[in-house]
């Protein structure tokens, strides 16, 4: 609507609108994150956390306005279709750009519960925002490395099942919880020092996403499936905030979790040999979407 103003103006009034709105949601989200955590009552907290998402939804409901505001881009998205807001979902994108993450929030908004990410548990202390993440359920996981259990056997198996109990919230709250299996965004010096052997993606880390299934196994139904492509490049928020960007294709493919893909990654040699095949060929699939992306609009 406002796409008509020079581009310095529309980047000032935008890069506010941001603030203003990120502003104007933190400060209940922390007050109201804080009554949550001083009343340890189970009907309570779950209001609380209701209350929570929706703060969190309107954030990104104001953030889509102000997009529609000063830029004119276009999002092609196939496969929205098949997505509920009660359903419990893990949801799997290829990384570019800070850009996915709005991309993302913007293009399931409504459309499934409200994106979570998965945390490390020692973020949990940082200041305010760690007690926001708690309150908003954003799933903590405590992850032991090989080294630490070899030198304390006894712990064996504790990270997974610390992080089950972590997730038993879940149990009768729907759920989005997001992972970039790159574990990076991509560039073309990280591909080539990867040598990865796909032509538009890096290198897919499978113990990630292999940890979060088995970690809420019991509280996971579907795999949400993302690839997005920038037609112009890949943006940088600031492309994103004054209207470079002028298209964004979007296909979301649905996946049944099942027993085919849940198992022990760091215990089971067996299972992870067939993990690792299972995403080596979810991500020759995504890249092979990326190709044909690139071959239309050439």
């Amino acid at each position: 609507m406002l796409n008509f103003l020079p581009t310095p103006i529309i980047i000032l009034l935008s890069l506010a609108l941001y603030f203003i709105n990120t502003l104007v949601w933190l400060v209940p989200i922390l007050i109201f994150s804080l009554l949550k955590a001083l009343v340890p009552f189970a009907p309570w907290q779950k209001l609380m956390s209701y209350l929570l998402d929706a703060m969190a939804s309107n954030w990104v409901a104001v953030n889509t306005f102000n997009q529609k505001l000063f830029t004119s881009v276009k999002f092609h998205v196939t496969g929205l279709e098949k997505l509920t807001l009660n359903d419990w979902y893990l949801v799997v994108s290829n990384h570019q750009s800070w850009v996915d993450i709005l991309v993302l929030q913007r293009v399931l908004h409504g459309k499934i519960p409200f994106l979570k990410f998965f945390l490390k548990k020692e973020l949990i202390y940082v200041p305010f925002l760690g007690l926001a993440w708690w309150a908003l359920d954003f799933p903590f996981m405590k992850r032991f490395s090989r080294e630490f259990l070899a030198k304390n056997p006894h712990l064996k198996g504790q990270d997974i099942e610390t992080t089950r109990k972590a997730c038993a919230k879940f149990k009768h709250k729907p759920v989005s919880v997001m992972n970039f299996l790159e574990g990076t965004r991509f560039t073309f010096a990280k591909h080539a020092k990867q040598q990865s052997k796909f032509n538009y993606l890096l290198k897919p880390k499978a113990g990630g996403i292999a940890f979060v299934l088995d970690a809420m196994r019991e509280h996971l139904t579907t795999i949400v499936d993302v690839t997005i492509y920038y037609p112009q490049g890949i943006p940088t928020f600031i492309d994103f905030v004054s209207g470079k960007v002028t298209d964004v294709y979007v296909d979301i493919k649905t996946i049944p979790i099942d027993d085919n893909i849940i198992g022990d990654y760091f215990n089971d040699d067996d299972y992870k040999v067939h993990f690792q095949q299972w995403v080596n060929q979810l991500w020759c699939d995504k890249d092979a979407k990326l190709k044909a992306f690139q071959q239309n609009k050439e």
